[in-house]
């Protein structure tokens, strides 16, 4: 099978370079080796030999707590001269000489058999996957047609590099040849076989030489020997970190092609070569219940302790490029010095085929191989981070959801938040500080949530503020994890580097930590890709003097020992909170159940969507039921309010001054100016007016009027609402007052009344509006004049000074009329002296404007009581009407009037209707459906518009009764993954 064939390969790579160092015993940090690689090193390791590697399910492998630094070798110094006793040394070279033989031998074969023992034990550690070929799906079986393993197999060191690793058995054979000319040459060629085969004779452990001389040696040769030592030492340690680093490199080369691998399973995934439906990747079922608690709103006790990953820091601390080193990608945007992050972003880190990213709320996926979409999704980030942010706010609490996914991803949720700031500069609000803090405040205060606290290194430490504020918030440091950014600054700039050791160790600031990380995040140029950035930190740390002095161990530096080290915090975190965050939601949703049922037994649980929906079917079969108004009753509506809105432009400014006229010429022409005028300029106006508000009243009445027991009153707010912003974009066409000015027109123009029937309704219609006009006239009067004497008796009422005046004049008017009926309708000038005169004489002091006004209204309704009875006298003159009046002496011109004025009304109305049912109430039913859409995607709209303590207790128990579910498949899925 291809997985014990490349398991194969690792071990052999893996064996030869533990076994390539000469006479060195290296500690590797397990957490650099690969997985197959730790088997062998434990497999070798006495105390380790039996142990099965184990997964990386804790964080305690990368604290600093963990000593994994590169001990020094201790090399024990060497005697040199003759003992002053003969005491048989050449016997005991000898035996020692074949000692180192037996050693060497004995090495080389123990070497091998282990290897073949370890390549046993884990060829029986793979368990047979004949029985369960149906879970694997075909095409990995068939793997080898896809990958070249053949290439990777040749792109491994072949045996004759391996071959170079082991011991140089002809230099061997040369130091033998040596040693036997020992025994006649002496001591100079002892040094000889020492110094020829140094390397090869410290196979012992440290502290311990293999061979001892047994001459002395005089001063100098003393003193020449302890810095060769030394010298010695630096040259292995230096060699041992060139190894260390080649290992790495290897291990990354392996990871590389595993990537490759995994991505060819994912993209065939998705390609649906097999049948099998994926299933939901765990970090992404975790990101979907982080996304519906941060909706949720605690009203019930119910808080979110879900573990995520806070990345919290000073403002410019490096914060986005950490976080962007652990995406892969420059996803976050950039400025100098300039606050970029105004609101927190929760970034799903997952594993996929392609290295892409997605809001939340959006479909649109962002190649984030392509620099194109980078700067389109840094774009609308940005954008998204302006629009959260109120007017006259700098940061905003709401936060920003993003998925991102690529192969090789560690699976992590991390916010990150905006920096901290000491100072609030000019353009940023007065509360800008407070604001930050207490975001930041809120999202670490949770008890399960991962502080990822980021220092600046190449500031001063003083000038730190974040760490304070992370101490108050985890001031024993069980869930902190320190960060130092531009190492590569600080160790240029910092003037004792054992500063930046105790930063690292934590003995500088006052807060602890789990772990402490150095990183560098670059250059400083925003244009530098992930990949240069990873290089410059390899090269970096590979020649700093941070690691080569053991101020930093292996496993603090680069952020990818970092993103390993977070993602392993983090799930374990999650493996010990999330089902206790589901039993008390489990509670909750009890409890609101409960009161559900005790307060609205009969009804469903409805939540703002439902009933949105459900308001929305109601609005809509409302206005259907607009276009079944039947012609009649929209005819009736229409003519009834056109009249009452023109009736008193009719009375008072055609007919009025043309019954005044001495003669009926006169009467007809001034009636048909006047007629023309009106309907050029108010006429058509007016009517479409008339017409829209009569849509308006009658759309108003079916929405709100009470429907019976299914009325609820929950969607009155909701209709009234739809009702205002349809008649707000509703307009009238505008084509139709042009074409309703011609039939207008066309209607008063014709006076030919054609039966019986007609004139009398046109009386009946001249009576009407002659009556209600006498009674507007007599109320006024009244409230002119005063009460009467039978109000002043019965209710106890008197008249005021000014009203007693207004009596009396209105007394001393009515006599003049009485002289004379036939008084045209204004006083001249001589009349007026003459009615204050007669006034004055009875003590009664009048201005000329009130007798004027006075007379106004006593003459009107003289001239309305006396058009009344001429209506009477008309009732029986449409014979005459028929023969053009002539010799009579009845003339009825303003029956003509009113049958004109009706009937142009009636065609109004007709021509109105029409209108109205065949365009506009469809028009307005189309603005109904487009507010109802607009509504409905406005989640603020329906919050203020469907409210009540009903509406929100269903949403609480549909969003717990979501959460819970949505906990249950992680937990089955996280016990799954186990």
């Amino acid at each position: 099978m291809w997985r014990a064939r490349r398991a194969a390969v690792a071990c052999e790579v893996c064996q030869s370079l533990v076994k390539h160092s000469s006479g060195i015993q290296r500690n590797f940090p397990l957490q650099k080796l690969h997985l197959v690689s730790r088997s062998i090193y434990r497999s070798h390791h006495p105390a380790l030999k039996l142990q099965r590697p184990q997964l990386r399910t804790s964080f305690q492998q990368f604290s600093s707590l963990t000593n994994l630094s590169l001990h020094k070798l201790k090399l024990s110094p060497i005697k040199y001269g003759y003992q002053p006793h003969r005491n048989f040394w050449p016997a005991r070279l000898a035996a020692r000489l074949l000692k180192l033989r037996y050693i060497i031998l004995g090495s080389a074969v123990g070497g091998g058999y282990t290897a073949k023992k370890t390549f046993d034990e884990w060829k029986d550690m793979i368990p047979d996957l004949s029985d369960y070929k149906w879970i694997v799906p075909d095409f990995i079986w068939e793997i080898d047609e896809y990958i070249d393993l053949e290439k990777i197999r040749k792109a491994l060191p072949s045996s004759e590099d391996l071959a170079k690793l082991a011991p140089d058995l002809d230099k061997l054979a040369e130091s033998f040849s040596l040693l036997k000319d020992f025994f006649t040459t002496g001591h100079k060629l002892v040094s000889e076989v020492i110094e020829a085969s140094g390397p090869l004779l410290l196979l012992g452990p440290p502290g311990e030489t293999a061979f001892r001389a047994t001459d002395h040696g005089s001063e100098s040769d003393k003193h020449y020997r302890k810095v060769s030592d030394k010298e010695k030492i630096d040259q292995l340690q230096e060699e041992l970190l060139h190894t260390q680093l080649k290992y790495q490199r290897i291990l990354e080369r392996l990871e590389k092609e595993n990537k490759e691998l995994r991505k060819l399973v994912l993209q065939k995934d998705d390609k649906g070569i097999h049948h099998r439906k994926l299933k939901k990747s765990l970090i992404d079922m975790y990101s979907e219940v982080l996304d519906v608690l941060s909706d949720y709103d605690a009203s019930y006790n119910t808080q979110d302790h879900l573990p995520r990953v806070v990345v919290v820091g000073d403002q410019s601390a490096g914060k986005t490029s950490v976080l962007e080193m652990i995406a892969q990608a420059r996803i976050f945007p950039r400025g100098s010095g300039e606050m970029m992050t105004r609101s927190p972003v929760k970034v799903t880190l997952s594993e996929g085929p392609h290295h892409v990213a997605l809001f939340k709320d959006s479909s649109r996926e962002f190649d984030l191989t392509k620099e194109e979409d980078l700067a389109a999704l840094r774009h609308e980030i940005e954008l998204r981070m302006r629009k959260n942010v109120k007017e006259g706010c700098t940061v905003s609490p709401e936060t920003i959801s993003l998925n991102v996914k690529g192969p090789g991803l560690q699976r992590m949720v991390l916010v990150d938040l905006p920096g901290v700031i000491n100072t609030v500069t000019a353009g940023m609000a007065p509360d800008t500080k407070e604001t930050i803090f207490s975001i930041s405040k809120a999202y670490m205060q949770n008890p399960n949530a991962i502080i990822l606290c980021i220092q600046d290194g190449s500031v001063d430490a003083e000038r730190s503020i974040v760490t304070d504020l992370v101490s108050q918030m985890d001031p024993h440091g069980r869930r902190t994890i320190f960060v130092l950014t531009k190492v590569d600054l600080a160790e240029k700039n910092v003037a004792s580097p054992s500063r930046i050791q105790q930063i690292i160790e934590g003995k500088l600031f006052p807060m602890k930590a789990l772990g402490y990380f150095a990183v560098v995040t670059g250059k400083g140029n925003s244009s530098e890709s992930i990949e240069a950035i990873r290089e410059y930190e390899e090269e970096f740390f590979q020649n700093s003097k941070l690691l080569k002095t053991s101020m930093l161990k292996a496993h603090q530096v680069t952020t990818r020992n970092l993103s390993l080290a977070v993602s392993d915090c983090f799930w374990k975190m999650v493996r010990e909170s999330v089902e206790q965050q589901a039993d008390s939601f489990k509670a909750t949703r009890f409890n609101l159940e409960t009161e559900w049922k005790n307060n609205y037994p009969r009804l469903r649980e409805l939540d703002r969507n439902e009933l949105f929906e459900k308001a929305k079917n109601e609005i809509l079969d409302e206005v259907i039921s607009l276009s079944q108004v039947t012609p009649k009753h929209w005819e009736e509506i229409l003519q009834q309010t056109l009249w009452e809105r023109v009736s008193t432009h009719v009375i008072e400014n055609i007919y009025l001054p043309a019954a005044q006229t001495m003669n009926s010429g006169t009467f007809n022409t001034t009636v048909d100016i006047k007629l023309k005028q009106w309907t050029d300029k108010q006429l058509p106006n007016k009517a479409v007016e008339v017409a829209w508000e009569t849509l308006q009243e009658e759309f108003s009445r079916f929405m709100t009027e009470p429907k019976g027991k299914e009325h609820d009153d929950i969607f009155d707010k909701l209709k009234e609402a739809v009702k205002e912003e349809s008649i707000k974009r509703h307009k009238w066409n505008d084509f139709a007052e042009d074409s309703l000015r011609v039939i207008q027109h066309n209607a008063l123009e014709d006076r030919s009344i054609s039966d019986k029937q007609q004139w009398d309704a046109a009386i009946y219609f001249m009576e009407e509006a002659l009556q209600a006009r006498l009674k507007d006239t007599e109320n006024a009067i009244e409230n002119m004049i005063g009460p009467d004497w039978k109000k002043r008796w019965l209710y106890w009422k008197n008249r005021t000074q000014e009203q007693g005046v207004h009596n009396e004049t209105k007394n001393e008017l009515e006599k003049m009329l009485k002289c004379n009926e036939e008084h045209p309708a204004y006083l001249a000038s001589d009349e007026i002296t003459t009615v204050r005169k007669n006034l004055e004489s009875r003590g009664v002091e009048v201005d000329p404007s009130l007798i004027k006004d006075t007379w106004h209204q006593v003459y009107r309704r003289h001239f309305l009581k006396t058009a009344l009875n001429h209506c009477n006298l008309c009732r029986r003159g449409f014979y005459y009407y028929q023969r053009h009046f002539i010799d009579s002496e009845l003339e009825c011109n303003d029956v003509v009037l009113f049958w004109r004025i009706q009937r142009m009304l009636a065609i109004t109305a007709n021509t109105l209707r029409q209108q109205l049912t065949n365009t506009e109430v469809r028009r307005l039913e189309k603005n109904v459906k487009e507010v109802l859409e607009d509504f409905a995607e406005d989640s603020e709209k329906k919050i203020k518009l469907l409210t009540g303590k009903r509406v929100q207790l269903a949403e609480d128990l549909k969003k717990v009764r979501e959460i819970q579910e949505k906990l249950d498949a992680f937990i089955e899925a996280l016990h799954q993954e186990k």
